[in-house]
């Protein structure tokens, strides 16, 4: 999720190249209370955990770091399971205070109606659920544990009875593929303002399982390309699976949001605009790269993001195979984990997308193109300063495309609030100044 602030510190690599961290995922623990077999963590300390796992004021001295820089960022704090950290609340509360948004990725089954109550009070903005299946006996055997089925819908439940935002996290496979129209139906009923779509990338406990096949994933894609274009009350977004801008543009190719490059938000932003903390402090492009850019523990996180080699390489890609010579490959560039997986190629072709480039000129995304100065009038641009910090950016750049497809240059709270009917319908994020004015 990107935000927009005027005073933020910019990174800048290459040719006027902007890598701002929009998103820091931290592992706080690889305890967890699951056996997940496609899990990326190793097994082997999933019951006690590391001892040189991270410790609270060392997660908060790099809370300060990336703070010191920009409120822009959203931290995830993940696991294992992060709910097993009973610093949590401390972790999320520091965060906060310091302007960051702080969310939390869970399996859901510890989320009891005090804990509930405990993180927002903290400052969590939201949580990240994961629910895989409808079917309580998949779910089952896909986490590991007979009974978490029940344990996450209870916690889905506790977190509507208080009104803390949640995201439902589907993992797909071949196996669960067809439950993806009734997970969009659930996702909505339930009241999740995103469903998002992860597609595994088989590394760790991983490796042994079969992933979605290319065939099944295109297909998979499409369909959720058209879900979004029916649902405008919910945010359905594909993730690790890059691809979904091919197929966004192929499905409205005269769009230019369609035209926005996956790299600046909704595609692969791994090292270019995320990275990922492990429980010991290292610091890597995403969950499924292993490879270091360095420590925390020895190296402040900012240095590390500034100029690590790893993320040098992601940033400049010198891509191989039929990635590169994709005519999508500067809207899409493949999932960099998998071929990393699959033989230690970083810039190898992605081996889950079906497509055959067509050796036609490169699609151009709209920040490389000279286009007309789009400008904000004065009610427009409060507006969008009301706009939490980490969205502004992501707001930003799809009121100036809508803009500029109709041929205007100048952003109003019209156009503002016609995008948000056109994604949210009538359930709009409820905050003060979202959009529209807060009631008398």
């Amino acid at each position: 999720m990107e935000g927009f602030n005027a005073h933020a510190a910019p990174t800048i690599t290459g040719k006027g190249a902007v890598h701002d961290l929009y998103l820091l995922a931290i592992n706080l623990t690889r305890r967890c209370n699951l056996r997940c077999p496609h899990c990326y963590l190793d097994a082997g300390t999933l019951r006690d955990g590391s001892q040189d796992e991270l410790r609270t004021t060392e997660v908060q001295e790099l809370l300060n770091d990336v703070a010191s820089r920009s409120n822009e960022t959203m931290v995830v704090l993940t696991g294992g399971e992060p709910l097993l950290r009973m610093d949590l609340e401390d972790i999320i509360a520091f965060g906060a205070e310091r302007g960051l948004a702080m969310v939390v990725g869970t399996n859901g089954t510890a989320l009891t109606d005090r804990r509930v109550r405990s993180l927002k009070q903290a400052g969590a903005l939201g949580v990240g659920i994961s629910l895989d299946s409808l079917d309580e006996t998949y779910h089952d055997h896909f986490r590991g544990l007979a009974g978490s089925w029940q344990k996450t819908l209870a916690g889905i439940e506790a977190c509507r009875r208080h009104a803390l935002s949640f995201q439902i996290h589907f993992s797909i496979t071949d196996a669960n593929a067809h439950e993806l129209p009734a997970m969009i139906d659930f996702a909505r009923a339930c009241g999740a303002r995103v469903l998002n779509i992860f597609f595994l990338v088989c590394t760790g406990r991983g490796e042994s399982m079969s992933d979605i096949s290319p065939l099944r994933c295109e297909q998979v894609l499409r369909a959720l390309v058209a879900a979004q274009s029916q649902h405008t009350d919910i945010i359905i977004r594909a993730r690790c699976a890059p691809h979904f801008k091919r197929i966004a543009h192929q499905h409205d190719p005269d769009s230019r949001l369609n035209r926005i490059s996956g790299r600046d938000g909704d595609g692969c932003i791994a090292g270019i605009h995320y990275c990922r903390i492990t429980p010991e402090g290292g610091v890597t492009a995403c969950p499924y790269i292993p490879d270091e850019a360095g420590n925390v523990r020895q190296q402040r996180l900012l240095d590390i993001w500034d100029h690590g080699s790893e993320f040098q390489r992601l940033r400049v890609p010198v891509l191989r195979g039929k990635c590169g010579d994709c005519e999508y490959h500067l809207l899409c560039g493949g999932c960099r984990a998998r071929p990393r997986a699959l033989d230690g190629d970083l810039m190898g072709a992605d081996p889950l997308c079906a497509y055959v480039p067509k050796g036609g000129r490169a699609i151009v995304p709209l920040s490389d193109i000279e286009g007309p100065c789009i400008h904000w009038d004065s009610e427009a641009s409060l507006r969008l300063a009301r706009v939490p910090a980490f969205l502004r950016r992501l707001i930003k750049k799809r009121a100036e495309a809508y803009v500029a497809a109709l041929g205007e240059a100048l952003v109003t709270a019209d156009h503002l609030a016609t995008l948000s009917a056109r994604r949210f319908g009538g359930n709009g994020p409820k905050r003060p100044g979202f959009f529209k004015e807060p009631q008398k």
